[in-house]
């Protein structure tokens, strides 16, 4: 008995057979999937659970990614984003062809597939770098009660959003503020925003058109409530802050926790689309050099194909979770 469990041990991991039929490197893979896998859907949980938790205040997407490059003032909710997707799923059809070109020995074609998936997972990683800057630097600006609220402004007659910078007359000293470079080398101080409360303040009450977009989601027409010109004075005087864009503090979008999550797995996200640039650059290279043709197969395109599917499918829920629900 114990000699045919030895017999048995030996042909099938001394290398007469493979475990699942896969080898050494694709089982390390699939092992890096799933705990991968298991981080990801713990960042989307948590993420779900603080909307949920915060329904009636949570920014909607179509009025935050709503730019697209070169239509600069041209409502386009959700389009750039879509385009996005596009791309990072065209990139894994074309890592598709690649490993088909690698079961058959084509070195040309591998090498061609590979350069678009590399191409493809280039351009979004610029894409969603366009995109933070657009969220970080911010549009109208907002401002902030000492309750955390996140007052907006739009305009009675249009409806649409409005500006700070439309309606608010920077004072002609501005205020100064520390840093490095005027000598004080162990102090500096944040940026200050371009309106302080005051002046945004008074440039409300001299545009009686005006009103507060607040966070809160009517729960019927699933848009923010718009607040009467009497209600938008008395919030408006109970600002304590103002907010340009979104950082990982306060937001001029709604709730902070949206901003935090945004950064976080959107950037988690991007790192492994770079992670997965970086890899298939260099395995571009070894295909040139006929790396794996004189090995007499292209499995390591194959494996790194896993990778790159886990990370398109990956985007499939991130872009679900935040732009669509």
């Amino acid at each position: 008995m114990e000699s045919s469990v030895e017999h048995f041990d030996e042909d099938l991991w001394s290398g007469g057979k493979k475990p699942l039929d896969s080898s050494y490197g694709k089982m390390m893979m699939w092992f890096f999937i799933v705990s991968d896998a298991l981080t990801f859907s713990g960042f989307l949980v948590a993420y779900g659970f603080s909307r949920f938790k915060n329904i009636d205040s949570w920014p909607i997407a179509d009025e935050v990614f709503h730019h697209f490059p070169f239509l600069h003032g041209v409502d386009a909710p959700m389009y750039y984003v879509a385009l996005m997707t596009f791309i990072l799923i065209f990139s894994s059809v074309t890592m598709v062809l690649a490993v088909d070109a690698g079961h058959k020995m084509q070195k040309n074609k591998v090498a061609f597939y590979m350069l678009l998936t590399i191409i493809g997972g280039a351009v979004f990683v610029g894409s969603q770098a366009w995109e933070w800057k657009n969220f970080i630097k911010g549009e109208y600006g907002a401002l902030e009660t000492k309750g955390g609220q996140i007052l907006q402004f739009v305009s009675e007659d249009t409806g649409k959003r409005v500006s700070l910078s439309s309606f608010t007359s920077k004072s002609s000293s501005p205020r100064l503020y520390q840093t490095k470079d005027k000598g004080i080398w162990f102090f500096s101080e944040e940026k200050p925003p371009t309106f302080t409360v005051a002046e945004v303040q008074e440039g409300f009450l001299k545009n009686p058109l005006l009103r507060v977009k607040s966070e809160k989601i009517d729960p019927k027409s699933g848009h923010k409530i718009i607040l009467t010109r009497a209600e938008s004075a008395v919030k408006v005087s109970q600002a304590k802050y103002v907010v340009e864009g979104a950082n990982l503090i306060r937001n001029e979008y709604g709730n902070r926790l949206f901003a935090d999550f945004f950064f976080f797995i959107t950037g988690f996200h991007g790192f492994h689309v770079l992670s997965g640039v970086v890899i298939n650059v260099v395995i571009f290279l070894n295909i040139l050099i006929g790396t794996y043709q004189k090995r007499g197969h292209y499995e390591m395109v194959e494996k790194v194909g896993l990778y790159w599917h886990f990370v398109d499918l990956v985007w499939v829920f991130v872009f679900t979770f935040f732009y669509l629900v």
